[in-house]
């Protein structure tokens, strides 16, 4: 089985880099504009890594976090916030709201490509090939 990661952001060059960054690791990509359509795509395809931005329209990034963490079934799940907010009590908010990691913008990507790797199960390959 494929391990699925969503990123969910309201920046169109934000979805595109990540996409690519994450498809080039292997990984098969849910992108979401909003936190409306990362609900959704969240209660489908119940993808194991969750890359949110915080400030969307629809539904935020906490509150998508939440959800995540209350809902039977996401025990699994990682959520890695990456944002734009990066005052001390905007990341303590991210780990209240039951995040694995917050990255603050602009990130790393050599970054974070290793703690999406080091936070997957190694059980779960990138790629089912």
């Amino acid at each position: 089985m494929p391990t699925h990661v969503l990123i969910a952001d309201d920046d169109p060059s934000i979805l595109l880099s990540l996409e690519f960054l994450m498809k080039k690791q292997g990984y098969q990509v849910l992108i979401a504009r909003d936190g409306s359509e990362a609900f959704d795509l969240i209660q489908q395809h119940r993808p194991t890594v969750l890359l949110l931005d915080i400030m969307m329209p629809g539904m935020n990034g906490y509150e998508l976090c939440k959800y995540v963490r209350k809902t039977p079934g996401f025990e699994q799940t990682k959520v890695i916030f990456l944002s734009a907010k990066s005052k001390e009590s905007d990341v303590k908010l991210g780990y209240e709201a039951g995040a694995d990691l917050y990255l603050p913008k602009p990130f790393s990507t050599r970054e974070l490509v290793a703690k999406v790797r080091d936070l997957i199960p190694a059980e779960l390959p990138a790629n089912n090939t």
